[in-house]
């Protein structure tokens, strides 16, 4: 078998009692999976929630918190210990761990999305274990991943994966939530994600984690756009990862119809930049772009809006006013507003690209 670079994510249901605290002897049993998986050649990077449930009881609460204080103190105090538990558990395996704890305002910023994904191919290049979690100490909403879900798949993304397991209360996806259907059909392969699929999407069936299996769909329809394989199921032994890197895991395998990779890059402008401004184009380039593969040339913009820069972001409508893409601009919004008033003069002087197709991403 091929070696292969795998995210393993496991979420707070899959680590906790059912009174809502760390379980040891489950975090074990997922060490020793990965361990075994790790010893046998394959790359391993571990999205691992978990840091509330360690922490809770540590500092007095009784349940999980469920105000945005309590659960980021219920973290700070948790996240060491998680960590704690699996340092420990790897060394007795003989392996070395790391840990990143990772916001949105890290990607925001292309040369610290660079620097992430650097130091995370380092260690990988030394046989180290990353362990990564959202920084849920002193995160805020607005720069939020949402969930570890949508972590992992950008992780996966920016790694160029072969493999996304996400690991989970549930084996995997169904029609409708299995919980409270008996008559559920369970989805043993997927090719894509479907906006059905998003309305039928079931809850999470355990109160300690935050994500839920609508979060898992988008995670997995983002790690796809990516190139990435995705899993969403359970893991119950040693074997598991073996298990269903051979097609025999308990859930559902999503693939995507074309495995096409998106450079780091693209991957940047699409999920973590903020838009700058925005600019329309006719008919024409809108076809020469989506249909054509073309760069968006000057002549093709008929508005612009923003005072973006050179190299910003920028969204690109067409005439409808609906959202196209986005892409890395290569003027500053005065110079392209003088080349809009200026069309004879434009047409003949064929100036370079305003968005080359490098550093565009479509949102069709």
């Amino acid at each position: 078998m091929s070696k292969k670079r795998v995210v393993v994510k496991i979420g707070s249901s899959s680590l906790t009692e059912k009174d809502g605290q760390l379980s040891v002897a489950k975090l074990r049993k997922f060490v020793e999976a990965i361990a075994s998986f790790k010893t046998n050649g394959h790359e391993v990077i571990l999205i691992s929630s978990g840091a509330v449930a360690a922490g809770f009881r540590s500092i007095g609460y009784p349940t999980r918190p469920v105000t945005v204080s309590g659960k980021q103190a219920a973290a700070a105090v948790g996240q060491s210990l998680l960590m704690q538990g699996y340092a420990e558990a790897f060394h007795e395996k003989g392996l070395i761990t790391a840990q990143l704890l990772l916001t949105r305002q890290d990607f925001l910023q292309e040369v610290q999305y660079e620097n992430a994904s650097n130091t995370l191919k380092e260690l990988l290049k030394r046989h180290v274990i990353p362990i990564i979690n959202e920084n849920d100490s002193t995160v805020i909403e607005e720069l939020t991943f949402g969930d570890n879900d949508m972590l992992s798949a950008l992780v996966s993304g920016f790694l160029h994966a072969d493999h996304l397991f996400i690991l989970t209360d549930i084996d995997g996806i169904y029609d409708s939530n299995p919980v409270t259907n008996p008559q559920a059909r369970k989805f043993p392969f997927l090719s894509e994600i479907t906006d059905d699929l998003f309305e039928k999407a079931q809850g999470s069936s355990s109160k300690v984690g935050t994500g839920g299996m609508l979060s898992k769909l988008h995670a997995a329809k983002t790690a796809l756009s990516m190139g990435v394989d995705v899993f969403i199921g359970k893991g119950d032994d040693s074997n598991m990862l073996f298990d269903i890197l051979d097609g025999h895991g308990n859930g559902t395998y999503l693939s995507p119809s074309e495995h096409r990779i998106m450079k780091n890059k693209k991957q940047w402008i699409a999920y973590h930049s903020s838009s700058k401004g925005q600019m329309t184009l006719d008919k024409g380039a809108e076809t020469a772009v989506l249909k054509q593969g073309k760069s968006i040339l000057p002549v093709g913009i008929t508005s612009l809006n923003g005072d973006f820069m050179k190299n910003d972001v920028v969204e690109v409508l067409n005439e409808r006013g609906q959202i196209i893409g986005k892409g890395k601009v290569n003027y500053h919004a005065s110079q392209l507003e003088m080349m809009l008033h200026n069309a004879d003069k434009l047409a003949k002087s064929k100036p370079a690209e305003a968005i080359h197709r490098d550093y565009w991403i479509s949102m069709q």
